[in-house]
């Protein structure tokens, strides 16, 4: 099932949106102060490319006071425009009962967008193997 949502996905929306997060990437590696955004700008891409059977879970690596100002850069410069994006992408596909998991996608999306400093993008599988705590919607 996952294979079919992500293909679906992938024609619907997911081309789009990661031919344009790696627009955004490699722009951000052209201005060199803008790399680390450039790396979370790639992340993103990648989910955005296949997001069903992944989940995103909280790095817990010590470095919370850098994922900080990262994340509050990274909403001003780009992150709240790309949530909103996302969250309006989200509600027109709610519209359909096809369209309720890739709502639900855009959704997720929405809330990477907005802060992807400390969220690290993960299989599912991998999680559950690691013993993180994952909130993944049935």
């Amino acid at each position: 099932m996952r294979l079919i949502g992500n293909v679906l996905w992938l024609l619907l929306s997911g081309i789009w949106l990661a031919v344009g997060y790696w627009a955004a990437g490699l722009i951000m590696f052209v201005l060199i102060v803008t790399i680390p955004f450039g790396v979370q700008a790639f992340k993103l891409a990648g989910y955005a490319l296949w997001p069903f059977g992944r989940v995103v879970v909280q790095r817990m690596d010590g470095s919370a006071a850098a994922s900080c100002l990262g994340n509050v850069l990274w909403i001003l410069l780009a992150g709240l425009w790309l949530a909103v994006v996302h969250a309006l992408a989200g509600v027109l596909f709610m519209i359909t009962v096809i369209g309720i998991p890739f709502g639900v996608a855009h959704f997720k999306l929405a809330g990477l967008a907005l802060t992807p400093f400390g969220a690290e993008v993960m299989d599912l599988e991998e999680a559950t193997g690691r013993h993180v705590l994952v909130y993944v919607p049935r």
